[in-house]
């Protein structure tokens, strides 16, 4: 048996402009992804995946060799691109008549967003021996950024450059992550929705807006023994990409009143947002029915 693991991620600074070149700050989260690959007798590649709870919610049987084929369920039409991609990219990719057991199990809920999709991606790449970050840009595309975080121990800056990114390794561990708290917005958001938002907007001054977003990454960086100018960079990041993206923040839209910095990580609008705050202040959260609260030291490796 082969077995493959790759970490989830949460994207703390950089988010839309990370496809322009911005440097970006890319956390890897202590949950992932397995895929175990066993061989057994038969001619079919029976795939199984299992939900965090152990529950299976999506089980198939296809054929080998593999052949391009189209189905009613696109859940299994997806899976069917993947490898078919991963194929094309290694031709001897599953060409031959052998049985196999493919078993996915994911650490973490579907709708938390962690990296459902860039987890598989990085998996079946290193079953099948070829780059992950060509295998994403021949399914489901983006920067890239989540691939670069599947296969780190640390805390990474990534900036985007086609299959050959710049990925530095960091050191992120805040004075005060005591005071840092990873909360789900209880909706899920589609990483590409949110690319095709961003990519149809007439946005001016791209480069300049790529330079500031960098600088703020690197300074935030810089702030880890400083909570105040941590939170007043959150603050310019939150403001500026909400001009950018013509959208109100998070903070705006749903917790005007809350007094603390707040935010948004990846595509905006779902998944998990950054709130800064004592762990008495996660009430007013919990208030309004958010009740998935992690510390970051539980969330973040």
């Amino acid at each position: 048996m082969r077995s493959f693991y790759s970490h989830g991620k949460l994207l703390l600074t950089g988010e839309y402009l990370v496809l322009d070149g911005a440097t970006a700050l890319a956390l890897p989260t202590k949950l992932g992804q397995q895929l175990t690959v066993s061989k057994t007798t038969g001619k079919t590649l029976h795939w199984q995946s299992i939900l965090h709870d152990g529950s299976v919610w999506f089980e198939t049987e296809i054929t080998t060799p593999l052949k391009k084929q189209t189905h009613k369920d696109s859940i299994i039409n997806r899976l069917y691109e993947i490898l078919l991609a991963a194929q094309v990219l290694n031709p001897t990719f599953l060409q031959e008549t052998q049985g196999y057991k493919v078993v996915s199990t994911l650490e973490f809920p579907r709708n938390w967003g962690l990296g459902s999709s860039s987890t598989l991606i990085v998996n079946i790449a290193q079953w099948a021996s070829i780059n992950p970050y060509e295998l994403l840009e021949k399914t489901f595309g983006g920067s890239g950024y989540d691939i670069a975080c599947a296969t780190t121990e640390t805390p990474i800056t990534y900036i985007r450059a086609s299959n050959t990114p710049t990925v530095n390794t960091i050191v992120f561990n805040p004075s005060f992550k005591e005071q840092l708290f990873f909360i789900h917005l209880n909706r899920k958001q589609n990483s590409r929705d949110s690319i095709t938002h961003y990519r149809n907007l007439p946005i001016k001054e791209i480069e300049k807006h790529v330079a500031t977003i960098s600088s703020i990454t690197e300074a935030l960086i810089t702030a880890q023994n400083n909570l105040p100018l941590f939170e007043e960079l959150v603050f310019e990041h939150e403001s500026l990409l909400s001009e950018i993206i013509q959208t109100k923040t998070i903070k705006e839209q749903f917790f005007p009143d809350y007094t603390r910095g707040i935010k948004s990580l990846g595509g905006w609008g779902g998944d998990f947002i950054l709130a800064i705050g004592t762990i008495e202040d996660m009430s007013y959260f919990k208030e309004k029915g958010y009740m998935t609260i992690i510390p970051f030291s539980d969330m973040i490796l």
